[in-house]
């Protein structure tokens, strides 16, 4: 028996169903499937997958989901074979929702990088589906899955880019394994559970990308977020989607989905897949190219914080001007510090607000700046990164219970909290961060949204 066809048995789902509706825990459910007769080699595998379960119905599976699958009807959860790479690759219900309504209610759809099948969930029942992959396990998990979401699908197993090179669309009298469109998810990934540094180090790379766009009528490519954009193509349509706290990917449309050509988008996705916020601008290069000076001061940056807390698209001719400190600062929402349209959000709500420190996303302004693009925060007081004088400055205010948030200074927030040892009834949020290159202290309090 392969491993897929062990797992989708009525006997294995049913077993797991009941361990997670009774909480059990390693010991147990190895245990009893010792006892009902497993052997060793599958009761690991019945235990990984177990572990992943609730995982998948969190970033699938809504209560309302209909399952048409037999060997699902009868559970009370979702059942999707996967495993943890295939299901930390995949593109989640609230972002796939959201997407679902970039395609054309009719046509075909070539999955390239298939994976588990995460793009093709929610894509509109009236497209034909086919999923690519050079991997058999993960074409046995495709079929599964869309099956599970009451779809039906071809599969086929080769290198996309000779599936592409082949391709013609559908409309054009081709034979069954030809699709209008395509959807790709390059694999960035060098090993289970690492993340790919070099973000151009992806497979099949953007330049392939490109290549088998022109042998579709439109498509989409899912890029991570940090993806140099001076390296997208013109003609394209570039998104950065995500929740309010997070950037999850920066999104390529070519050909008839590209609606909107040399524009970038940034968006907030909402739990069901609404838009919850939206800004655009026409792209411009100029902004896509760090000069020398910039790159030295974000690379000390990233070297101080780690990569994922500054701006890396950012360039000393777009940023914001440079300024002290007004009576309120900002942390620009994710999607808007990728995209580059945080700056223009802000000044669009305040024409004075700038920057506290080139290269650090924090905005500050004699306005609050509104929700949900920014989280802004009144300032009290501030002062330098010394012990004593935050120690002081918390005394002044009545402070006893903190926050820290950390941007351009390295340090256990933890320890630092313990060793402030602040004592009163107040709650405040501690920034420690940089005012033009000066380790700074600022003291604030949540501002209500305007």
């Amino acid at each position: 028996m392969q491993p897929w066809d062990l797992l989708a048995s009525d006997a294995v789902q049913g077993f797991i169903e009941e361990a997670l509706s009774r909480k059990c825990d390693a010991l147990q459910v190895s245990t009893a499937l010792h006892k009902a007769g497993y052997n060793n080699e599958d009761r690991a595998v019945i235990m990984d997958y177990k572990a992943l379960v609730p995982k998948f119905r969190e970033k699938f599976a809504k209560k309302e989901a209909v399952r048409t699958s037999a060997k699902v009807e009868n559970a009370r959860g979702m059942f999707l074979l996967c495993d943890k790479l295939a299901l930390e690759q995949s593109t989640a219900q609230d972002i796939g929702r959201w997407k679902a309504n970039l395609w054309p209610s009719e046509g075909s759809v070539h999955d390239l990088c298939c994976g588990m099948g995460g793009d093709s969930f929610f894509l509109p029942a009236g497209l034909k589906l086919t999923g690519v992959d050079l991997d058999e396990n993960r074409l046995a998990m495709y079929r599964h899955n869309v099956a599970a979401f009451g779809k039906e699908a071809n599969t086929i197993c080769a290198d996309v880019r000779e599936v592409a090179g082949n391709n013609e669309p559908a409309g054009n009298g081709a034979s069954n394994n030809g699709a209008d469109y395509f959807t790709i998810d390059p694999a960035r990934r060098a090993l289970e559970g690492e993340n790919q540094r070099d973000l151009r180090n992806l497979t099949p790379t953007l330049e392939e990308v490109v290549e088998i766009s022109r042998h579709y009528k439109g498509g989409m490519a899912k890029l991570p977020p940090g993806y140099p954009p001076a390296e997208i193509p013109d003609g394209t349509e570039i998104l950065y989607l995500g929740a309010h706290s997070d950037c999850r990917e920066c999104l390529v449309l070519f050909g008839e989905l590209a609606k909107h050509p040399d524009t970038v988008r940034a968006v907030i996705v909402g739990k069901a897949g609404e838009t919850l916020a939206e800004w655009t601008r026409r792209r411009d290069r100029s902004q896509e190219t760090l000069d020398n000076d910039l790159q030295e001061k974000l690379d000390r940056n990233d070297s101080l914080e780690g990569k994922d807390r500054t701006y890396r698209t950012a360039t000393s001719k777009s940023d914001l001007p440079l300024g002290g400190i007004s009576k309120f600062i900002a942390e620009p929402a994710p999607v808007l510090i990728r995209s580059h349209l945080f700056n223009a959000a802000a000044l669009a709500h305040d024409p004075g607000a700038h920057l506290i420190s080139e290269g650090i996303a924090y905005v500050t302004s004699e306005t609050p700046l509104p929700a949900p693009g920014f989280a802004s925060y009144k300032v009290l007081a501030h002062t330098e990164i010394a012990t004593g004088a935050v120690r002081n400055m918390l005394k002044e205010h009545d402070v006893g219970k903190i926050t820290l948030k950390l941007r351009g200074v390295k340090l256990d927030p933890d320890a630092e909290i313990k060793r402030l040892k602040p004592k009163g009834k107040n709650e405040a949020i501690l920034f420690y961060t940089r005012v033009q290159g000066e380790k700074t202290a600022i003291l604030t309090k949540r501002s209500p949204c305007p």
